[in-house]
């Protein structure tokens, strides 16, 4: 038999690194697939020697004593399992249709992620607010609490797979022994069988119901936010982990107040009366009645702004303001006596005749001085 290290074309040095490395190599060309049938016995020799090599435990027995050290047990046959010889060769694991047994799948599962809207009003926003919610989900049966069993059973080990999951076929082919493994049909791949299913749930471990749980939504929040309240979603099959509940907050318009960020907004027609000598209104905030002082000459567009008394920020970092935008209001179809009375008022300010801006300078200076020359 020739030495494992010539085989491969590596030195007795070699790390494990350059061992695959020339496995690899060397595989590719002498695949019965590639090189025809007359390399079967090569690739296989080759195989034989990368799989001692490639175990630490067997290459020391090896080194110590050659083959003949290895062949009280330790000695490969050469029946390299199909995914093992992918992954040697292409480094990867398995390939589409093949699977490796990796033990029984648990049967608990992780729960759905559930999301339920919430309506809030901007007020509620202002100020935070805790909401009672009602959701239709899954919870843990209460009659098998989450084993699936009739209760005074329990499950039982497969008698197909022995409790492994999975069920491993062998077949013989120019490669040697391809061994291949699939999910055991009988269990599911679990590795076991519930013959006394729990009659309240089926065997689910899990019923559906509705529960109401209060959502403490803090102030601040925005139209389209969601809140994530971990493990209050749908329990998962099985005895599973419940997912995760997400509240989506939906804020509903005012009729007085809008939002913009964290302020709030508003405006306020006032006559041009009360807007030229000044007064005092009265506005209902969402902290109570509050007196804002309307000063005389108060233009249209004006914006008072009433500190804090917006919306809560975000952590508890103070509120907003209130911006109270005035809109002055000039009357109209007026009586012959009031249409007296402004004339009256337009004579004392000097203001029968108001010139357009920028008569005397700017852009319509020009034309004035034409017409006057």
């Amino acid at each position: 038999m020739k030495d494992f290290y010539e085989v491969l074309g590596v030195s007795r040095t070699a790390s494990q690194d350059e061992i695959k490395h020339a496995y690899r190599k060397q595989a590719r060309k002498l695949h019965p697939d590639y090189a025809g049938p007359e390399s079967e016995d090569a690739f296989k020799e080759l195989t034989v020697a990368y799989e001692v090599l490639s175990d630490p435990d067997k290459r020391r027995t090896y080194d110590a004593g050659g083959p003949e050290a290895l062949r009280g047990g330790g000695m490969p046959s050469g029946d390299f399992g199909f995914a093992d010889l992918f992954e040697a060769m292409f480094g990867m694991g398995g390939m589409g249709g093949f699977a490796s047994a990796r033990g029984p799948e648990p049967r608990g599962r992780r729960g759905q992620d559930s999301m339920v809207a919430v309506e809030v009003t901007l007020e509620e926003i202002t100020f935070g607010v805790t909401k009672d919610i009602t959701i239709n989900t899954a919870v843990t049966c209460s009659t098998c609490e989450g084993t699936s069993c009739q209760p005074g059973t329990s499950p039982v080990t497969c008698s197909v797979c022995g409790g492994t999951g999975s069920i491993t076929r062998v077949q013989q082919s120019l490669l040697g022994a391809i061994r291949t493994a699939q999910v055991c049909e009988a269990c599911a791949g679990h590795g076991q069988t519930i013959p006394h299913p729990c009659e309240e749930c089926g065997g689910e471990g899990r019923v559906r119901t509705t529960r109401t749980l209060s959502v403490e939504i803090p102030a601040g929040v925005e139209g389209g936010t969601r809140i994530r309240l971990r493990e209050e979603g749908e329990v998962g099959p099985g005895g599973g982990p419940a997912g995760d509940l997400y509240i989506e907050i939906r804020e509903l318009p005012h009729d007085v107040f809008s939002r913009q960020g964290f302020d709030l907004h508003t405006a306020f027609s006032v006559p041009m009366t009360a807007a030229s000598l000044g007064t005092m209104l009265s506005l209902q905030t969402f902290d109570g009645d509050h007196e804002v002082n309307l000063k005389p000459g108060t233009q249209s567009g004006a914006d008072i702004v009433l500190k804090g008394l917006g919306i809560g920020r975000l952590g508890g970092r103070g509120r907003g303001d209130l911006h109270v935008h005035i809109d002055v209001v000039t009357p109209t179809n007026l009586s012959a006596e009031e249409a007296e009375l402004i004339e009256k008022l337009a004579e004392l300010r000097g203001e029968e005749r108001i010139e357009p801006v920028g008569a005397s300078t700017g852009a319509f200076g020009w034309l004035k001085k034409k017409f006057a020359s």
